[in-house]
């Protein structure tokens, strides 16, 4: 789930969920993903003029904000653009449906949006293609048919992820205990990182998943460490966490550390501020923990406008829909991610906005 306060369940199956914010399609090689494969905007632009629409589900928070700011950064290449048009449901289904209507009587030709509902927003959609509007939900998957309820719908590969974090443990730990926390108790996107994950395992006997479910967390800090409270008390052994969110890392971090029990080897994805500021403090005193998450799920929603862009203007986006996170922190290998306490604890820094754009996205 790449994802960020507060968290919808659709959205928080990404799981979720990069250096200067890059990601690569699922074409690349993982090891290739430092590199920047974002796809360049400028001849997808066309000439038509066009609106463009971003409909939030849930609003206001950092990821959201960021997200909105990569919009306007990555549309500012195409000078044929008339506008932005912004909604925030603020939680409210109807309203999301509403503002979706809202934005086609407004003119947009793009809708991008975070299907928060699921399959609730359908109907909105399809009528908003039916339209003729290129909709692009993205970031969390949602069922319907491509081509009639939205043009395609951009994700992350989820059971890829899980691959990376098995060989990342397979690399820095080699054997031991793994546990996997997931969010929500049935979440489609929790399960698929689960998978991932058990499927890369087998090729490392010697690191065993503990559980055959995913443990629940409701991706809460507060349900998330009462659940790694109650892992330490039924496991007599845990030498590695693997969690779908940044947060759940967080707060499995902290319960070990309250419990005066050395912090297992975490592996995740959609970090934050916080934890990789607590990290850094960790390190710093002596007392550091094997680290690895996947990062730059902000970054997601300009492969969305790429797509939304390519199919108004009839131009042509290759791009797969389903994009890979990199390393942006790997304590196997050096790799420290980014801390700023200036910053707010739940943002962001591995957007590909330029840091001045950044810096503005967090003062508002």
């Amino acid at each position: 789930m790449f994802f960020r306060k507060p968290v919808p369940s659709a959205l928080r199956s990404v799981g979720l969920l990069f250096s200067a914010g890059l990601i690569c399609t699922a074409a690349h090689a993982a090891e290739d993903s430092i590199t920047n494969h974002q796809g360049d905007i400028a001849p997808l632009c066309g000439t038509k003029p066009m609106i463009v629409g971003v409909a939030d589900g849930y609003g206001g928070n950092t990821w959201r904000k960021t997200g909105l700011a990569e919009v306007k950064d990555e549309l500012s290449r195409c000078k044929n653009l008339t506008r932005v048009l912004y909604s925030n449901a603020n939680g409210d289904p109807q309203k999301a449906n509403s503002d979706i209507n809202s934005m086609v009587a407004q003119g947009v030709n793009v809708l991008i949006m975070v299907p928060d509902f699921g399959a609730v927003q359908l109907p909105a959609m399809r009528a908003a293609m039916k339209a003729g509007v290129s909709v692009i939900p993205y970031s969390a998957q949602i069922a319907g048919v491509p081509g009639r309820d939205y043009v395609v719908n951009v994700v992350g590969d989820t059971k890829q992820v899980g691959v990376l974090w098995a060989d990342w443990l397979g690399t820095a730990l080699k054997k031991g205990n793994v546990v996997f926390m997931g969010g929500s108790a049935g979440a489609a996107g929790s399960q698929n990182f689960m998978d991932g994950l058990r499927g890369g395992l087998k090729k490392y006997p010697d690191l065993k998943l503990l559980n055959e479910q995913f443990v629940v967390t409701n991706w809460n800090p507060v349900d998330a460490q009462k659940a790694t409270v109650g892992l330490i008390a039924h496991y007599s052994k845990i030498d590695a966490i693997v969690t779908d969110y940044g947060e759940t890392a967080l707060a499995a971090v902290k319960a070990f550390e309250q419990a005066h029990l050395p912090v297992p080897a975490i592996a995740t994805i959609a970090s934050d501020n916080q934890l990789n500021c607590h990290y850094l403090a960790a390190k710093k005193s002596g007392t550091p923990f094997p680290y690895y998450t996947l990062d730059g799920t902000t970054t997601y929603v300009r492969f969305a406008v790429r797509q939304g862009v390519a199919a108004y203007q009839g131009t042509a986006d290759k791009e797969s829909p389903a994009v890979l996170p990199y390393p942006y922190a790997d304590s196997a290998k050096g790799l420290d991610p980014q801390c700023d306490p200036a910053a707010p604890p739940d943002a962001d820094l591995s957007s590909a906005l330029p840091p001045q754009k950044l810096k503005a996205v967090f003062e508002h």
